[in-house]
């Protein structure tokens, strides 16, 4: 059983597959708490590709690998 978690209305929607959880957590659009068996998942789902330097929400994606090599650790 995996329950999913949402504290900004207060719910919590039970799952029998992780699968099904995950796809419930990102129909909602905001920060959850998966909780199964042994372990916690905790985040918002759903923000997986950047097209035409854009995340999924409009927000610039500008972050860049390349700038970071050679710097030194803060």
């Amino acid at each position: 059983m995996y329950k999913v978690i949402c504290k900004e209305n207060e719910t919590q929607t039970e799952f029998e597959s992780l699968n099904l959880a995950l796809a419930f957590a990102k129909s909602l659009d905001v920060f959850v708490v998966i909780q199964g068996g042994e372990f916690e998942i905790v985040g918002k789902f759903g923000v997986d590709t950047v097209a035409n330097g854009l995340c999924p929400d409009g927000v610039a994606y500008d972050w860049n690998k390349s700038s970071r090599i050679g710097q030194t650790k803060r």
